[in-house]
């Protein structure tokens, strides 16, 4: 039995390739539904035969109770944005500046959410969402449903790949047309669609969503001895992934410009929503040169399509109050659909922002997505104007408090500056919990809001507490045991994070993610951070005068030294456990470039060492690099080193100095 259930996976597995992948149909679908039929059977018969790789699996059946968490080995980084001609040539502009000359990959932006591969020796082991960048959600069961997703590649390598999962406008409409029927709600876009398919707890869910993957990255080309982008493309493609015949390699800007105006234009009459196109440069060494911001990478762009704009009535501008006291005007728009999705909101930013648009409370204003996602108000349409319209005045107290509001001298905004002011209490809270910074799941905005009106979180340390009012959570709607369980343990394992996350959670002025990271690695702890002065701070570098000003002040504050020392008796972590720099004389204070293909460790994996023994890498040799690291086939990085007379270094001479 063993070699025909063997048959049958490997036929079924060759006709799901040759049909979703190179749609190119080997058998019909009479003969497929009568193998897969006998492949059942016999599973169910001798469930010891189940492979891992089976078609089966693409029907679903897992029910889970919750995601798991993952952690990227290698961030998923987001992209940068370009919105017009000018834009483009700029980021071209800067390349070149680096001594570039580079060719582009063009590729179509798919509207829809980023999941990363992993395989090991050719099987399919984890699917993940891309979540904060750094921790994501693992999905395997339902991307196992997705039939252009190869459960078994070509080759067996270890490997990550990254790409995107979508739904078909034809999927839409007979999903729609469904639910029509059936008295549900239709589902608006898809992209909101495929999100909501793929993190259905119900594998079978997804399953009948019919979604569709293409694979676009390799975040670790080297190691397969790759050196540009489009080769990377091409080696996905050859293992069995789905890649995107609309993918380009073009030598200069102009290439870009007209890849761009020709897709703009077929853009409606594909089959799938795209917002854009991505630029990446194809050189991989390149790339490297180039490097990274702390959110995206330099080498690669989206450029985002003009919006879709539609017309409605402003009906109201209210104002809302952020954690920083900060007082924002908001549309109240009549509802509207923009690019697939009802908009009845929209943010105005300031006072001179309205009254630079001139809106009047009953105007006719357009709407569009900036960007294609953020609901934005574009002009007022004078010519519909009937004279009852109401003039825009500014508010002169809190919506909240009711204590007066200040706009600094220099500034757009105003603020609430009352400490106890209710708003702001919420929106720090929200920001507390938030994904990048405590990462609390459970504890949603519109939940926080609820807790902090029913008086059961009225400050941070209060959410350490909600276990006190298990019994009333229990009488609430929607609340069950086991929905109020996973919160509470969700809350209780919060208390282990770094210390950077807490830095972050706190909502220091002008402490972002980057420099709470920079300040818990530094000082380690919590205390060593809060009795650091300000010279000391100075001279961190990427910390200046006015993070260095926030963070004393912040720390001098009785009220905020209260809540860090009640956290700390709840038992929240305030210390950096996250890998730590260790003083190597061969490394500390020096700076390192790496060239050729390294066989005992990845290029990530000797960057990342270097770092933790307080040592830097570089793309470019030069008078001040302290040596080079040779791998094979080294480049000119290798020329140069000699010529400059920089210490040479084989993998091995690495490793003893590790």
């Amino acid at each position: 039995m063993k070699e025909r259930v063997d048959e049958l996976v490997e036929i079924l597995n060759e006709a799901n390739y040759n049909y979703h992948v190179l749609d190119n149909p080997t058998i019909t679908d009479q003969e497929f539904d009568k193998l897969l039929r006998e492949l059942f059977i016999l599973e169910e018969k001798y469930p010891e035969l189940v492979r891992e790789d089976s078609p089966t699996h693409r029907v679903g059946g897992v029910i889970l109770d919750e995601f798991q968490k993952v952690t990227h080995q290698i961030p998923m980084m987001s992209l940068g944005n370009v919105f017009n001609e000018e834009e483009i040539r700029a980021f071209d502009s800067r390349i070149r500046k680096e001594g570039i000359h580079p060719q582009y990959v063009c590729e179509l932006k798919i509207d829809g959410l980023s999941v990363s591969l992993h395989y090991e020796k050719g099987k399919l082991v984890t699917a993940a969402t891309r979540g904060d960048g750094v921790t994501g959600e693992d999905i395997t069961n339902n991307v196992k449903t997705i039939k252009t997703v190869p459960l078994t590649l070509k080759e067996k390598v270890d490997i990550e790949v990254r790409g995107e999962i979508y739904m078909s406008k034809k999927t839409l409409e007979s999903l729609n047309k469904e639910r029509k029927e059936k008295g549900q709600p239709l589902l608006q876009n898809c992209r909101n669609a495929a999100a909501g398919s793929i993190r259905q707890l119900d594998s079978k869910i997804a399953a009948s969503r019919k979604l569709d993957c293409w694979i676009y990255h390799l975040p670790n080309p080297e190691d397969y001895g790759i050196k540009t982008h489009w080769e990377s493309l091409e080696y996905m493609k050859r293992l069995g992934f789905k890649t995107n015949p609309n993918n380009l390699l073009v030598t200069d800007v102009e290439g870009i410009l007209d890849y761009i105006s020709y897709k703009g234009k077929e853009r409606s009459g594909l089959p799938y929503d795209i917002d854009g196109v991505v630029i990446k440069v194809n050189n991989i060494e390149e790339q490297k040169k180039l490097g990274f911001t702390a959110h995206h990478p330099k080498w690669a762009t989206a450029y985002k399509f003009p919006a879709e704009e539609v017309l409605t009535k402003l009906k109201d501008i209210i104002f809302t109050v952020g954690r920083t006291g900060q007082i924002t005007p908001n549309a109240v728009l009549e509802p509207v659909i923009v690019a697939g999705s009802t908009i009845s909101r929209a943010t105005l930013h300031n006072e001179d922002y309205v009254k630079a648009k001139d809106l009047k409370i009953g105007d006719v204003v357009s709407i569009h997505k900036a960007g294609d996602v953020i609901p934005e108000v574009g002009e007022v349409k004078l010519d519909r104007r009937t004279g009852e319209e109401k003039d825009f005045h500014m508010i002169t107290r809190c919506p909240m408090c009711n204590e007066p509001i200040f706009r600094k001298e220099g500034q757009a905004d105003y603020f609430c500056i009352n400490p106890h002011c209710p708003a702001r209490s919420i929106e720090g809270l929200c920001h507390f919990v938030s994904r990048k910074a405590m990462n609390i799941d459970g504890l949603g905005d519109r939940i926080i809001e609820d807790f902090y009106n029913m008086k059961y979180i009225k400050g941070i340390p209060d959410i350490y507490k909600l276990n006190h009012y298990r019994d009333e959570l229990t009488e609430l709607e929607g609340y069950g045991n086991k929905s109020i369980d996973n919160l509470l343990t969700a809350i209780e394992n919060s208390k282990n994070n770094s210390l950077e996350r807490l830095l972050f959670g706190l909502g220091i002025p002008n402490v972002g993610e980057k420099t709470s990271k920079v300040l818990a690695m530094h000082y380690e702890t919590l205390d060593h951070l809060m009795n650091a002065d300000f010279e000391e701070l100075n001279s961190i570098p990427d910390i200046g005068d006015i993070i260095a000003k926030s963070i004393i002040d912040y720390f001098q504050n009785e009220k905020n030294q209260k809540v860090i020392e009640e956290l700390k008796e709840i038992g929240v972590n305030t210390i950096y456990t996250g890998p730590k720099v260790e003083v190597n004389e061969n490394f500390y204070n020096k700076t390192f470039v790496i060239t050729g293909t390294l066989t005992k460790y990845t290029r990530d994996e000797v960057e990342e060492k270097i770092e933790l023994l307080g040592g830097k890498t570089s793309s470019s040799v030069s008078s001040k690099t302290s040596a080079v690291i040779v791998g094979e086939n080294p480049g000119s990085k290798y020329d140069k080193a000699l010529k400059l007379g920089i210490p040479i270094w084989s993998e091995e001479d690495l490793e003893s100095r590790f």
